[in-house]
């Protein structure tokens, strides 16, 4: 019997935020929404497969990195429309607004940045398996330890 195959990709995963394993299941306990409080919290496992989404202590300090390159990026990209579209001048202030724009687009992201980083990042270190229904995820619990967990 062939195992059924996700109707999402890997794209739609990452974004959606869903487990990385069985492409189902939400990773963050309450969906995005504009009352930030509680947005960062994960589900310790995958509602569906039971994937952990803590692999080890520390496992998402990586996700600084991906967040920030996003943001490295997307200041390029935001510069490069701004230069074609209005352009960059020294006689008058369109550089200032572009950083203001830009800033204020940065800061409005960020909820969203941390939370697709971390999408990314454990869909880096968790595999897609197609027969998640039939196999168990990898043990992970000598990598954990309760008294070191959230201790950051």
């Amino acid at each position: 019997m062939e195992p059924e195959k996700s109707s999402r990709g890997y794209l739609a995963t990452v974004l959606g935020c869903y487990c990385p394993r069985c492409r189902e299941g939400k990773l963050f306990e309450k969906s995005f929404a504009l009352r930030l409080k509680g947005v960062l919290k994960m589900n310790p496992y995958c509602p569906v497969c039971g994937q952990p989404t803590e692999i080890e202590v520390g496992f998402y300090y990586g996700t600084g990195y991906v967040s920030y390159f996003l943001a490295v990026f997307l200041t390029v990209v935001s510069a490069l429309l701004w230069w074609l579209i209005i352009g960059f001048s020294t006689d008058d202030n369109r550089f200032i607004y572009w950083l203001i724009v830009n800033s204020v687009g940065l800061i409005c992201l960020q909820p969203w940045l941390m939370r697709f980083s971390r999408s990314l990042w454990l869909s880096w270190f968790v595999k897609y398996d197609p027969d998640w229904r039939h196999t168990k995820p990898d043990d992970v619990s000598e990598r954990m330890n309760e008294e070191q967990g959230n201790n950051w």
